[in-house]
């Protein structure tokens, strides 16, 4: 059964600073996803594919697919950001600063707090979350589908652990596993890392000073990052994973990559907003294990894409060639105007695609963008390609008009300052609608 046909004639809210989204733009998305919804035939599952390659399909009535209680990524549920996405009064809704991820102010573990996003407090979809993960047995793949819309923040945490397996999904085995790899962990500190320079080689001697180098430059935007304790932290889960990880060693980019991770796991012991997180009423053992899970998530996530590290990094390399050709595929003039200025993929998108978009948006968006990223599981990379042609074009009008320097000055310094979740699920819902489009029809990805 199909999914119902949103709404085209649905007011658009008004457009955001700077003019991004204008009306034109929207009702040219309207008419793609009327195009789109013929191609669809039931929910997917993403992230997974079956034995053959294919991409599964969920069995769900219509009455699932519905925008209240969708559990997964249907064409319904990522269109319905434009009423989730907004206020009583139609009004967009401004992401707060008060708190990385999304929310203004809450309790820790409280689940009462209404995000900018809407759709990840959304009560059914909370009351979903809690039965997934209340269950003896966590059914992963059920909760993938539901997180890839967005988690609730309270809930983050603990899905992310076992989105990236890292915390088991029985829960009489979760709490001694967690503990077991937290030391395993701590335990690398002193082997590895508290030990003097004479006993480590000249290669780890190098490394160890460039993420010295690196680390204060993580975020600058995000002050927080410069605490101290926060710095050793961050240095020492790069170190060990560079040294446990020889065949790539440390790579500027990944230190970006561990700060999610520590602000997420953070947020289970502070409240309120980032800039006003007082560390020192951390206790050393809640730090360390914060430390070990960011650890040891970040390791997850990193062993399915490893080769966007190692020498040449040729994951992202041929990332960049799927990226070019997806974009010359869905809009031909902005790919000429590219080609005739001169203006390689490789010039802009190194970055985007080195450090999964973080130093391209708000950091308060991150961890919802993170939530779809955690949830594609295997075809993370493959999605990113989508993602990444969305962000691009988001700004096709414009980048037609600029010449070569032009064009670098703004792909270097993108104006999502004043982005909202209202922008980032257009994104995420555009470059879903395309990777749908495409998997129907995947010789038109192909070269020539």
């Amino acid at each position: 059964m199909k999914p119902p046909v949103p709404d085209a004639r649905a007011a658009p809210g008004p457009a955001p600073a700077g003019g991004v989204f204008n009306v034109d733009r929207t009702n040219s998305l309207n008419q793609t996803l009327r195009k789109v919804t013929g191609l669809l035939g039931v929910g997917r599952i993403l992230g997974r594919k079956d034995s053959n390659g294919e991409a599964s399909t969920s069995d769900r009535g219509a009455e699932d697919c519905s925008p209240t209680d969708s559990g997964g990524p249907s064409l319904t549920e990522s269109k319905s950001f434009a009423s989730d996405a907004s206020d009583g009064n139609g009004e967009p809704c401004v992401a707060s600063p008060s708190y990385p991820f999304d929310t203004s102010s809450r309790g820790i573990g409280s689940e009462n707090s209404r995000l900018p996003g809407g759709r990840a407090t959304d009560a059914a979809r909370v009351a979903r979350f809690k039965k997934i993960l209340a269950a003896q047995s966590v059914d992963v793949d059920a909760l993938r589908e539901l997180a890839w819309s967005g988690v609730p923040p309270f809930l983050r945490p603990t899905v992310w652990r076992l989105l990236l397996g890292y915390a088991s999904p029985n829960a009489d085995r979760r709490d001694a596993a967690l503990a077991r790899k937290r030391q395993e962990y701590m335990d690398c500190v002193p082997q590895y890392y508290d030990i003097p320079d004479a006993d480590r080689t000249e290669d780890e001697i190098v490394m160890l000073h460039q993420i010295g180098v690196d680390a204060p430059r993580t975020l600058p935007e995000v002050p927080f990052f410069q605490e101290p304790v926060i710095q050793t932290t961050l240095k020492r889960i790069l170190y060990i994973w560079a040294i446990r990880h020889p065949a790539s060693g440390y790579v500027q980019g990944i230190n970006d990559l561990a700060t999610p991770f520590i602000v997420v796991f953070l947020s289970e012991y502070l409240e309120g907003d980032i800039d006003m997180w007082d560390l020192s009423k951390l206790s050393p053992g809640i730090i360390s294990k914060v430390e070990a899970d960011s650890f040891g998530c970040l390791s997850k996530l990193l062993d399915g894409i490893q080769d966007h590290y190692t020498f040449a990094q040729p994951g992202i390399q041929r990332l960049v060639f799927r990226f070019k050709e997806l974009v010359r595929r869905i809009d031909e003039p902005v790919a000429k105007h590219l080609e005739q200025e001169g203006l390689e993929f490789l010039q802009f998108s190194f970055r985007w695609l080195n450090c999964l978009l973080i130093r391209e948006i708000p950091f308060q968006l991150v961890g919802r963008l993170w939530d779809t990223w955690l949830a594609e599981a295997d075809n993370f990379p493959e999605y990113l390609v989508y993602v990444c042609a969305s962000f691009l074009l988001t700004w096709s009008d414009q980048l037609q008009q600029l010449d070569f320097q032009e064009m670098i000055l703004f792909l270097q310094t993108i104006p999502t300052k004043n982005w909202t979740h209202q922008e980032l699920e257009m994104v995420l819902s555009r470059a879903f609608m395309w990777r749908v489009m495409f998997d129907r029809s995947p010789s038109h990805l192909n070269s020539g």
